[in-house]
Parts: C-alpha cells; sequence; structure tokens
C-alpha cells in the first residue's frame, strides 16, 4: 500500500474538488432561477407561498420583527452569500425550500395527542400514530399571527395545519404554472408515491431532480427537542452557539400528518468560519463528498449523501473540538473516513441537534453494506482514489 499524503489531499482538493465546485455551482444557479421563476408566479396565485427568493432574512413573516432582521444582517454581513432555500444532496439531486407566507409567532405549547381523522376528514376508530423524533403536529393557533387562508379546510382538519394538504394545493399550482411558462418540456413534475414534489430538470451540465418543499421558518426560536448544546463540550464556542440558535428552524411539509423539523439556517451558520482557526475541517468534508460521488455512493439516488457527511463533520468536530486537532490534512482526513465507514456498518448516524433521531434508520440496508464495502477497500489503499 502507497502511503497517502499531504500532497495528494492538496492536489485532489486543487483539481477534482474544485472542478465538482464549479459544476454543482452552476447547475444550482440554473435550478435556481427556474425555480425562483416558478414560485414567483404561484405567489401570485396563492398568497401563502412565497417566491424561493423569500427564503431566510428576506422572509416576508420576519419583515415587521426588526430586531430578528437586525441580528441576522449583522451576523451576515461580509459573509458569503448562499441559496438558503436550496440544499444540495449530490450533484443531481437538491432539496429546495419553498417558504410559506402567513404564518408568524410561533409559539411552542404542548398540543393534544391524540388525532382521530383521515386526510380526507373522516372519523377514525383508532388514532393517527404519533410522529417521530424529528417531527411534530402542527395546529393553526400556535401562531400568534396567522392570516384568514390558514384557517381554510383546503389546508386544515381539526385546527391541524396538514402538511400533505398544503403540499397537494401547492403542486397543483406548480403544474399549471409550468404547462403555461416557458419551461414547458425542459421541467416536469415525476410522479412519486406519498406527499413529496419532485421536479426533473434539465440544465445544461446534467439532468437534475429537484425536490420542492413548503417550509415554514420560525425565526428567533429554538424547539424544545433540540438538546443543543450538549452539557460541557467545548465545541462550538459559547458565542458561535448563541448565534447558532439564534437562526431558529424550519417546519417542513414532507409526510402526510407530521411536519419535519429542520435547521437549515442554523446548520449553515455552524460551518460558516468554521476553520478561522486555520484548520482543515471543510477541506475533509470536501475530499470526502467528491469521493462518496465518484467511488463509495455514486448515483442519482444515493443512500449517503452530503447531509449526512455534513453532520458527521459536525459530531467530530464535537468530539475534536482544539485546533491542533485539525491541523493535520491527512490525519484528519483519514480519521473521518473512518467514523463514516463505523456509521455506515452500524447503520446508525444521530441527527447532530436532535441526537435521538437516526438519520440511517430507514435506508437501504444493503447499499448501506455495499457502501461500506467500498470505504473499507478505500483504507486499504486511499492513494489509488486520491489522485
Amino acid at each position: 500500500m502507497v502511503e497517502l499524503t499531504e500532497e495528494d489531499l492538496a492536489f485532489y482538493l486543487q483539481n477534482q474538488v474544485d472542478l465538482r465546485r464549479r459544476k454543482v455551482s452552476k447547475i444550482e444557479e440554473e435550478v435556481y432561477n427556474i425555480v425562483q421563476e416558478l414560485t414567483l408566479v404561484i405567489s401570485g396565485e396563492d398568497s401563502r407561498f412565497q417566491p424561493i427568493s423569500h427564503s431566510g432574512i428576506n422572509n416576508d413573516n420576519t419583515k415587521d420583527q426588526l430586531t430578528v432582521v437586525a441580528k441576522w444582517s449583522a451576523i451576515l454581513s461580509g459573509k458569503r452569500v448562499q441559496n438558503a432555500s436550496i440544499q444540495v444532496q449530490s450533484p443531481s439531486q437538491l432539496v429546495i425550500m419553498v417558504p410559506v407566507r402567513g404564518l408568524a409567532a410561533y409559539m411552542e405549547r404542548r398540543v393534544r395527542q391524540w388525532r382521530y381523522y383521515t386526510l380526507s376528514g373522516s372519523k377514525l376508530i383508532l388514532p393517527v400514530r404519533e410522529p417521530e423524533k424529528l417531527h411534530q403536529w402542527l395546529e393553526v393557533d400556535q401562531f400568534l399571527k396567522s392570516s384568514p387562508e390558514w384557517h381554510q379546510p383546503d389546508v386544515t382538519i381539526e385546527g391541524d395545519i396538514v402538511p400533505s394538504k398544503v403540499i397537494g394545493i401547492f403542486k397543483a399550482l406548480l403544474e399549471n404554472t409550468i404547462q403555461s411558462s416557458k419551461f414547458q418540456g425542459k421541467v416536469n413534475v415525476l410522479e412519486c408515491v406519498g406527499p413529496t414534489i419532485r421536479l426533473a430538470v434539465e440544465t445544461t451540465e446534467q439532468h437534475v431532480e429537484a425536490e420542492l418543499v413548503p417550509a415554514i421558518e420560525i425565526a428567533n426560536h429554538w424547539p424544545k427537542k433540540a438538546r443543543w448544546p450538549r452539557f460541557l463540550k467545548r465545541w462550538p464556542s459559547k458565542a458561535k452557539a448563541r448565534t447558532v440558535k439564534s437562526f431558529g428552524f424550519n417546519l417542513l411539509a414532507r409526510s402526510n400528518y407530521h411536519w419535519q423539523l429542520s435547521f437549515t439556517r442554523a446548520e449553515q451558520e455552524l460551518l460558516e468560519d468554521m476553520d478561522e482557526d486555520g484548520g482543515c475541517r471543510l477541506k475533509c468534508l470536501q475530499v470526502i463528498r467528491k469521493l462518496k460521488e465518484d467511488h463509495w455512493c455514486p448515483g442519482n439516488k444515493p443512500v449517503i449523501t452530503s447531509y449526512h457527511l455534513q453532520t458527521l463533520l459536525f459530531w467530530t468536530c464535537e468530539k475534536y473540538p482544539r485546533s491542533k486537532d485539525w491541523k493535520r490534512f491527512q490525519k484528519s482526513f483519514l480519521r473521518l473516513v473512518k467514523k463514516l465507514q463505523k456509521c455506515v456498518l452500524q447503520r446508525y448516524l444521530r441527527h447532530y441537534f436532535v441526537k435521538s433521531y437516526n438519520l440511517l434508520k430507514y435506508a437501504n440496508t444493503n447499499e448501506l453494506d455495499i457502501t461500506s464495502q467500498k470505504i473499507h477497500n478505500f483504507l486499504m489503499n486511499p492513494s489509488v482514489f486520491v489522485h
């Protein structure tokens, strides 16, 4: 076995990884522009949906929260511009959050435990199953400010805002908008099982699949389920943790009854300036992500996504909080790869903020086993792959 050197990694980073970054950036920009134009039209048809450009600091729901906007503006000043609405799972798989309008001033409170209704509003004898760790019920009365449209029966049942109903309305609007747009033939809504909206988009680089998810952005509030930062942990710093939590969280419409918690803005802030101490954390993430896409887990729907790798990095940073732990590129990189192999082998990776939830709970076990073997082969002779 030829030993992997710092020079090998630096060369790979400069060539292969940078090539991937430019390609993904171009794909992301093209898809963003298409979806922005479509959602701009949709927002004119139904005021409950905003264009994706209104994600984050530009969200209409936070414009009257001057202290929140001022705080976010100060934090983001001078930092790189990111598409707050887009998550890149792989170069051919994007998740795009579509912010909703008319729900503000969220209150976290104990909601009633049991629901006895179907999605059509019929009565059940037995209750609907309880939400999982990363999900919750959502009652319209949990918002001190809510527009009348969110109280209508097309999105609510017995006071609950039902995600599958929200998805159904948005999907119908999207299909009609595409049919009357210049993107007909270039953009198609895919057939899906369950409450999901997936678009097939033809870009200049390749075919891309984008999942569009209606999202309620909740500013300056941290959910009780996310017990973070953890006691006596040295990473991140207390000041950084306060900043991260100030970005709040999202509730995503991705299932029939329950809303999924998402921490996109907080995670982006956690990544920001991660290596200001001169470390190589993000370099390790970038190299592993490229190797995953090319060798360990290729394809349009990989069992391990960029989000899994990002989560793994957060946990590793928490376990190795000192600057000197991240000075040697080769050592840090191999340590992270070994941790990935362990997670894949055990089929267990905890969500970083809601640690009781296993991100690999529903992953295909056969694909995980294949990925684990590929990572094992890589660790036996990494220099064969990094060149």
